[in-house]
């Protein structure tokens, strides 16, 4: 199992560098950057050695080689102040560029996953794998892009100094290192899972929180507030296991690789005084400073790269969840030579169809139907039986398992899903409404309709005296769930945003709800108007809405059990008479 994680670790890791390869351009400066920074900082102990052995005691001071000392610090720091500046910049532009892909890969993903992945599961995860994964992923290489490159430079261009100055005090320093790469490297492999189960966790309680904020009023209704608390605080508390855990265990890389580092100075402390205090001439006082300088230097990046070990698991735990989403199947593509041209006339075929959302429970069973242009066609029947699973057969949400759906003669294969969801025009019972102004919801299906097209839709759809109403009309702006507005008014602007399209066939699935009786009948009218020529389908509980239906679908467990015109179902006697009186018994 461990040597399957690292294996997954290692993919996930090359994997993520290969996301990085674009911005190679910017890594490479910032490598040069890095680069001109570390230089820097090693000259600047040697310069400090030059004008400590420039003061070789009283009265005995080399004051040109002094000031020349002093004027390259003050030279070399300022570019290394320059040089750190543009490192920041071009680790800033990668990380975020890297990230800014991922998050336009991830949502591109998104819309071409089947509808059926996405209803089984959690909204609130795939929010968090978009926003907090990767922002956690792009923490990581920025810290890992700033850290790990000055670091490495740092290490490597010190070594060399010191091998300049001292080779003995080179050789211990390169004995006790290992030391440090070990103890790091042991603790670092230890950590990589509770990241993992901080990340997936994190995923987890984000799902929960959006979960309990959609329904909170039904909590609070149910007086459920205790419970959903427990449920939380569960979650809650496995974050917290988990993270303490990471934090703890990653958190002794730091302390392990600093009594390492100390003892690597504390050797060249006394290794260099030795030397120097057998032979001045092998190793001056001004040398002796310049290589405690660049023991501490040498020291540091391990502290720091400890650190980055730590983000970088983080990181590379977040960009396997993102990943993990990437990986998911698309949904069926279209065929190449699937047309995206279509004008429907109406005509719609249904040829024994059959569809199970789960394998072992059969839903809608050898399911046939014909359609002429411009018949209404009303469906109705218990809860269950198969109503909504038939009109999103209709618009492909879902494909069929066997038989076939066609429109105009035309197999609904044959088309693109936009051809063929262009044709339809659909107004459902769960209403949904972007954070904007109402005239850019109104407009959503065509964003460049005409002010005067935009408020005779409302008009038809008995929202314009409301909108007129508000303190900024059709600019006012609502939020993605309509606060401030009820439930029959969202209903009602998802009726007018379809009157503003006008397709050639409509869907309204519970259509209006939510909208109080007397206004019902005013959008009943507005709907007779709109549908006159137009194919449509009307899914309804309301039997009293559906009675001008040219042919009313009586449905139960997946099939066709009743078909005709109300005043011929009412006389039959049948399952659809039971429905329809049992609404309005006394």
């Amino acid at each position: 199992m461990k040597k399957a994680k690292r294996s997954l670790d290692k993919k996930t890791l090359a994997r993520l560098l290969r996301k990085i390869r674009p911005q190679l351009g910017w890594l490479a400066a910032s490598l040069a950057a890095a680069a001109v920074s570390s230089a820097g900082l090693l000259l600047i102990p040697l310069f400090c050695g030059t004008a400590i052995d420039a003061m070789v005691g009283p009265g005995q001071i080399r004051v040109n080689d002094l000031q020349r000392a002093c004027v390259s610090i003050l030279t070399v720091t300022l570019a290394c102040a320059v040089a750190q500046w543009i490192l920041s910049v071009c680790n800033n532009r990668a990380a975020f560029r890297v990230s800014q892909a991922l998050r336009d890969e991830a949502i591109g993903k998104l819309q071409r996953l089947p509808l059926s992945w996405l209803d089984a599961h959690p909204a609130g995860d795939l929010v968090s794998r978009v926003i907090a994964d990767v922002d956690t992923l792009a923490d990581g290489l920025l810290m890992g892009f700033t850290q790990l490159f000055t670091g490495v430079v740092t290490i490597v261009g010190t070594l060399v100094m010191m091998l300049l100055r001292s080779p003995a005090v080179t050789v211990v320093v390169a004995v006790l290192t290992p030391m440090s790469l070990f103890v790091a490297a042991f603790i670092a492999r230890r950590t990589a899972r509770w990241f993992h189960a901080q990340s997936a966790v994190r995923g987890e309680e984000t799902a929960y929180v959006n979960e309990m904020i959609d329904g909170q009023r039904v909590v609070q209704a149910f007086g459920r507030e205790a419970q959903s608390q427990a449920a939380f605080d569960e979650v809650n508390g496995r974050l917290a296991a988990a993270s303490l855990k990471a934090t703890f265990f990653s958190s002794l890389v730091n302390p392990t690789t600093r009594l390492v580092n100390n003892l690597v100075y504390a050797a060249v402390a006394v290794a260099g005084a030795l030397l120097a205090l057998g032979s001045p001439e092998a190793l001056s006082v001004g040398a002796l400073s310049a290589l405690l300088t660049y023991a501490s230097q040498y020291a540091k990046p391990f502290n720091e790269i400890s650190g980055v070990v730590t983000e970088l698991q983080n990181a590379v735990a977040c960009a396997a969840r993102i990943f993990e989403l990437l990986d998911v199947p698309d949904q069926e593509p279209d065929p190449a030579d699937a047309r995206s041209a279509f004008d429907a006339e109406g005509a719609v075929s249904l040829k024994e169809v059959s569809f199970r959302y789960m394998p072992d429970r059969p839903l809608i069973d050898g399911f046939s139907l014909e359609v002429k242009p411009g018949q209404r066609i009303a469906i109705v029947g218990p809860t269950g039986c198969g109503k909504t699973t038939l009109i999103n057969l209709l618009m492909r949400f879902y494909d069929v398992d066997a038989g076939e759906i066609a429109v105009d003669g035309v197999p609904v294969r044959a088309l693109t899903r936009r051809a063929l969801r262009r044709s339809w025009g659909m107004v459902l019972q769960e209403t949904w409404l972007r954070a904007g102004t109402i005239r850019e919801n109104i407009a959503f299906g065509r964003p460049d309709a005409p002010e005067e097209e935009i408020v005779a839709a409302a008009k038809a759809a008995h929202i314009d005296s409301f909108i007129r109403r508000l303190p900024r009309g059709y600019d006012t702006v609502i939020t993605e769930d309509g606060e401030g507005i009820s439930q029959g008014q969202k209903q009602l602007l998802c009726i007018a945003r379809v009157m503003l399209s006008l397709p050639p066939m409509l869907i309204l699935d519970e259509a209006t709800s939510s909208i109080d009786t007397r206004t019902e009948v005013r959008i009943q009218a507005a709907f007779a108007r709109m549908m006159q020529g137009r194919t449509s389908f009307i899914v309804a509980h309301r039997l009293s809405t559906i009675r001008e239906a040219d042919v009313i679908l009586v449905m139960r467990d997946g099939h066709i059990v009743e078909q005709g015109s109300h005043e011929s179902l009412m006389a039959a006697g049948g399952f659809y008479a039971m429905l329809y009186n049992s609404q309005f018994a006394a």
